[in-house]
């Protein structure tokens, strides 16, 4: 497979009540939990990208780096620490607050990404590119890093200027809901519960 994953756990927690977002609880679990069941048997690496708490993610078992740029640029900072400190050939990048991230999610941007010979294969759903879920080639680091220098943060913008492609997961549209807040997280679960 020869696949590393990062999980993007760095951002400021700004509306989730200061909680970081990756320990919020979702069905008695935090978050990242999930996402590390879910994930695990998919990809051959798991790294952490975390910004606060850094111990207690340490204590899950696998690698944590914090972002090594100065002023927060957003999720290409976690991506750019997975690129760089990936054992394996190919990047998947997921956030943290994906509990029902696609079982197959790694499997089908792989296939997508050989079959049209691109660089990096990109989730979305109902139309809508998801950017942080993607799997990437290690070799686009350099456009990557070369992208944050001239003091650009869009992710999709950054994607795009590569050899891309996006694979749909309308079929699994859950798994994209968007968990900024603690009401997000309440609703996901009655909507489950039903």
């Amino acid at each position: 497979m020869a696949i590393s994953a990062i999980i993007l756990a760095g951002g400021r927690a700004t509306r989730m009540n200061g909680i970081d977002k990756g320990w919020a609880l979702f069905n008695q679990r935090a978050l990242i939990s999930h996402v590390i069941s879910r994930l695990s048997p998919q990809v051959d690496e798991i790294i952490i990208n975390a910004n606060r708490e850094l111990d207690r993610y340490a204590a899950l078992g696998y690698p944590v780096w914090s972002d090594s740029y100065p002023d927060f640029v957003g999720p290409l900072a976690g991506i750019s620490l997975g690129l760089q400190h990936a054992k394996q050939e190919y990047l998947l990048s997921v956030p943290c607050d994906c509990p029902l991230l696609p079982l197959d999610l790694a499997e089908r941007l792989l296939a997508a990404l050989n079959q049209h010979q691109a660089q990096i294969a990109v989730a979305s759903c109902h139309g809508r590119s998801q950017p942080v879920f993607c799997l990437c080639k290690k070799s686009v680091l350099t456009t990557l890093h070369a992208y944050l220098q001239q003091g650009n943060r869009r992710v999709s913008d950054w994607q795009k200027s590569l050899a891309y492609v996006e694979v749909d997961f309308s079929d699994k549209a859950q798994a994209f809901i968007n968990l900024n807040t603690a009401d997000d997280l309440a609703a996901l679960e009655l909507q489950l519960s039903n």
